[in-house]
């Protein structure tokens, strides 16, 4: 009788001592959930398309920035990070709530993404709010097209970063991270020498279309973007196994990792796209903004390298605005390709069109020099004329404020109207090796007419006189020059 007690004793202690343990455990995770928010781990792969950003030439060869002057109306000291309570980010997200169609609502692994975004990732932020404005506005016109949300846009920033060149482990491609068969469906082709999945145009119609077909299905936009991610077979299951249920955040256990952490991701972009300027974050422009460009259809082969040496181009401007090339070679077509140009480069090119294709093709057979080496610094003196700002005069010469600052010794941002300020603009340099070129058979070697030259200037550059010029070329008479011609100098 006293051993049975004595044993029923010792159960009880060690259930006591049992339930004292869970109790302490949970306790012990509340109070980890008060004070620290859930991690994001760094091979997340929704933040490791970030990485992408920090390898596109348009941000290692641009130094234009945006004048943050404008933007940083709380006056914030250039590394200031601000912090927020939560009811900030509470009362924020639903202002955005109230707006859209998506439930943008705040939990905790949302705020993982905010705080991810705007603390590790706040400089790869800056960047993408700089491809936005090359984006955007066609992502805009295109959802409005078909009458879809236009937060919409901000699954690009999730997918690729907004580097239209970028690339998953499973081999999705494109600023909306097409995969090979699911882009064949939409009449996105991938040949030798052209990955549609890459045209902003085309991936950003066929992803519309794709929106439309989810939304059929599934009529929830949280669900569609569930379904974009993981796709809507696996969407489906997951939908099963949750007992039918369809609300996002109820079926959310049962998905991948990865789309886990997809609509808190698209939803803490919503805010950080919003607000970027409220935590010190400010757009770094790339090379062109979409306004900046126009589209022309070519229909022959075109060698892209030699095509920039002839517009005074590098070739890292033509690759980023023509991000669905694959290789220097705009193959010939029957249809035409496109062809994105900046704006004020379009009219040299339609009004010498014939000669571009002549020169590009006949560059297979000539030893052109490296595109990089054909630009140059030019240090110029600019007058300050009536409405001009420290701002449109950087964008004029693709510099930065702070740059210009720099060059003229300045502290503050006024200017008068006659003052004189040095200015460093890249420009082609037109020297022998850039637009001489010699035939792969023979010895004799020719000169590539570039805007701006004469008979007499190309005489010069090459040591021949002008009469000797005229005599190599059979020329007699007013002679009128054209862009991308060749002329025989020796």
């Amino acid at each position: 009788m006293v051993q049975r007690s004595m044993r029923m004793r010792s159960q009880l202690l060690v259930i006591l001592m049992l339930l004292f343990a869970v109790i302490a455990a949970t306790a012990q995770n509340a109070s980890t959930d008060t004070i620290k928010r859930p991690l994001v781990l760094k091979d997340n792969p929704v933040l490791a398309q970030l990485d992408s950003l920090a390898h596109l030439k348009v941000f290692r060869s641009s130094k234009f920035t945006t004048d943050t002057l404008k933007l940083n109306t709380r006056k914030y000291k250039k590394d200031s990070i601000p912090n927020f309570p939560e009811s900030h980010y509470i009362k924020e997200l639903k202002e955005l709530d109230r707006n859209s169609p998506f439930d943008l609502v705040y939990n905790k692994q949302v705020r993982a993404y905010i705080d991810a975004y705007l603390g590790k990732h706040r400089e790869k932020v800056g960047r993408m709010l700089g491809m936005a404005e090359m984006y955007f506005p066609l992502f805009e016109e295109m959802l409005d097209q078909y009458n879809l949300p236009m937060e919409l846009k901000y699954l690009a920033v999730i997918e690729s970063a907004l580097n239209p060149n970028a690339t998953s482990k499973s081999g999705a491609t494109g600023l909306w991270q097409f995969m090979y068969r699911t882009g064949k469906i939409y009449n996105l082709n991938v040949t030798s020498y052209v990955d549609e999945r890459s045209d902003p145009y085309k991936a950003t119609q066929a992803a519309c279309e794709y929106f439309k077909f989810l939304y059929g299905i599934f009529g929830d936009w949280q669900m569609v973007l569930a379904a974009y991610n993981g796709g809507p077979g696996n969407l489906s299951k997951a939908m099963r196994r949750a007992g039918g249920k369809k609300d996002y955040w109820e079926v959310r256990p049962y998905l991948s990792a990865e789309t886990q952490s997809y609509v808190p991701a698209f939803i803490a972009v919503n805010y950080v796209f919003t607000h970027a300027a409220e935590h010190n974050i400010y757009p770094v422009q790339p090379m062109f903004r979409g306004l900046d460009i126009d589209t022309v259809i070519v229909k022959k082969q075109t060698n892209l390298r030699t095509l920039a040496s002839l517009l005074q181009m590098t070739y890292d401007e033509i690759e980023f605005l023509n991000p669905m090339y694959k290789t220097h070679i705009l193959p010939e077509n029957s249809v035409g390709m496109p062809l994105a140009l900046p704006k004020k480069k379009l009219g040299v090119f339609l009004s010498n069109h014939d000669a571009f294709y002549e020169v590009t093709v006949e560059a297979k057979n000539l030893a052109f020099s490296n595109q990089e080496e054909i630009m140059r610094d030019v240090r110029k003196t600019h007058t300050v004329r009536s409405g001009e700002t420290l701002s449109s005069i950087a964008a004029r010469y693709r510099c930065s404020v702070t740059d210009l600052k720099n060059w003229n010794n300045m502290s503050g941002s006024l200017i008068k109207i006659g003052q004189q300020l040095v200015v460093h603009e890249r420009v082609a340099a037109t020297t022998t090796s850039a637009a001489t070129v010699k035939e792969a058979s023979g010895d004799a070697r020719y000169h590539v007419v570039q805007a701006g030259e004469t008979l007499w200037s190309i005489a010069k550059t090459n040591g021949i006189s002008v009469d000797k010029l005229k005599e190599l070329n059979n020329i007699t008479g007013n002679y009128q020059l054209k862009i991308g011609s060749k002329l025989k100098v020796g």
